[in-house]
């Protein structure tokens, strides 16, 4: 209900507004208008506005809308552990990903260089990735800031592993535009193939665990992301031993 966007986009006294709804859902929901605006100091006016900005005809509207997110809310049912891990392992184990793992493992053997980017908990996954490859021998970095210099030589025949659980992270999507531009191959992982960051890459491997979100937080099982980074490092090492042999 509350983009980024739109929040972004709210005056002083949008924001004050904004600051009070927050604090006090429950009850706004079961306010007239004229009582919500006795008690932010702003005019009906005003709501009004700040309504339509959230795409809503009116008050009533808005209170509908905030009411159903409420309750959403508090809906919330976190699953256990067991269930994401067995999730993983009857949706995905059964399909093509190992296919995938070899691929793109043969791929990252070829390249030069690796570049790992994400954000969030993506971020922490791409910065471990970095560290596993580079512990099995394919030495390989993360990269957090999109304007972070790099020679050219060094973007020669690199590959790019991103990662994100939407694949549609708008700053993910602007490094990884950026580093296509500049000649790397791209690999992602996401948990679903039909994403922007999935689209763009030359190979995706989709994990497909079912999201889950807690406060407005992601919290979206990142145990199918390990499997297929420590999996991936192992392949490039078996395959590099094998070349030297």
């Amino acid at each position: 209900m509350f983009t980024h966007e739109i929040i972004a986009s709210f005056n002083e006294l949008e924001t004050s507004l904004y600051n009070y709804i927050c604090q006090n859902g429950e009850k706004v929901v079961y306010m007239r208008i004229r009582e919500l605006a006795d008690e932010t100091h702003v005019s009906t006016a005003s709501i009004l506005r700040f309504c339509k900005k959230l795409n809503c005809e009116g008050f009533s509207e808005f209170k509908v809308k905030l009411k159903m997110q409420l309750e959403k809310d508090k809906k919330t049912v976190l699953k256990s552990s067991q269930h994401s891990i067995a999730e993983f392992f009857e949706r995905t184990l059964k399909g093509d990903i190992e296919e995938k793992i070899a691929e793109a493992a043969l791929l990252i053997t070829k390249a030069e260089s690796v570049i790992f980017i994400g954000v969030g908990s993506s971020g922490i996954l791409a910065e471990y990735g970095a560290r596993y490859f580079s512990c099995l021998g394919k030495f390989s970095m993360y990269i957090k800031d999109p304007y972070f210099p790099t020679h050219s030589q060094f973007r020669r025949n690199s590959i790019t592993i991103a990662l994100s659980v939407s694949g549609e992270g708008h700053s993910t999507v602007t490094h990884l535009h950026q580093l296509k531009q500049e000649g790397s191959k791209v690999i992602s992982i996401t948990n679903h193939k039909h994403s922007t960051i999935a689209r763009i890459s030359d190979i995706n491997i989709a994990y497909y665990v079912t999201e889950e979100w807690f406060e407005n937080a992601n919290i979206t099982t990142q145990i199918p992301v390990m499997y297929i980074l420590e999996s991936m490092a192992r392949e490039i090492h078996r395959l590099s031993n094998k070349q030297s042999n």
